[in-house]
């Protein structure tokens, strides 16, 4: 079965800076693919590349193996959480739910459960976006990003913001997705959370793929139990 996310030789270039240098990258169904690097490793610029956000220099990307360009209909098997996702401060929660659904279209089969989990009560979706917290927001960008059922997601950093019981409950819905099939993009900075989510792991340096493997791939090669403390040594070793 093909890889629902086919990343082949991507790069991107800003001027001098060389962001992403033939990144290739496939995103296995039914599994968590964890992309973890430095600061300025290229990870935003991959996922904003993957979304149409950012036109790549050089590369292909392919979506349920139909190559991305201009026609942004790809995108509507994806689903999305940005690190901190930016609403129209003067809509209700409950107002962005329902105009996102309109906007994107297809059928919306998780809202409740998605609520529930995520501990966002009815009153707190009726108030306006500019009066929730971070954290609160980040819930209603995790409902955004989850409650269609499509074969590529893509979390930034998911948990930011989130209080510890949100948090687990978040990735069990995580977990979940990728059982159901679902072909998981993960980038995270909490290196427990990797190691409790990911399959698979891909170390990005400058804008190459510098490691690709399995968690025990990673173990065995840095000779480090704690996936932590692995990274730490890739960090170390990888010029």
């Amino acid at each position: 079965m093909n890889a629902p996310l086919v990343v082949s030789g991507l790069r991107k270039h800003f001027g001098k800076l060389r962001v992403l240098e033939g990144v290739d990258l496939a995103l296995d169904a039914g599994r968590v693919t964890a992309v973890v690097g430095p600061n300025a490793a290229g990870k935003s610029t991959l996922i904003k590349c993957i979304l149409g956000l950012v036109r790549p220099g050089g590369g292909t990307i392919e979506v349920l193996g139909q190559p991305v360009g201009s026609d942004p209909h790809y995108r509507r098997f994806i689903g999305y959480m940005p690190q901190a996702a930016r609403f129209p401060d003067n809509l209700t929660g409950d107002e962005v739910l329902a105009l996102l659904a309109e906007l994107r279209g297809g059928e919306v089969r998780h809202d409740d459960v998605l609520r529930e989990a995520l501990g966002l009560t009815a009153e707190t979706l009726a108030r306006p976006v500019r009066t929730l917290s971070g954290g609160t927001r980040q819930k209603l960008s995790a409902i955004i990003a989850l409650r269609h059922e499509v074969p590529v997601l893509i979390l930034d950093e998911p948990t930011a913001g989130l209080d510890p019981l949100t948090s687990s409950h978040l990735k069990e819905l995580v977990r979940q997705r990728a059982s159901s099939g679902a072909a998981v993009l993960l980038t995270s900075h909490v290196m427990a959370e990797v190691e409790e989510l990911a399959d698979v792991l891909v170390y990005l340096v400058d804008g190459r793929v510098r490691f690709r493997g399995s968690l025990d791939e990673l173990r065995l090669r840095t000779g480090q139990r704690r996936v932590e403390h692995a990274i730490a040594h890739l960090m170390r070793v990888v010029a």
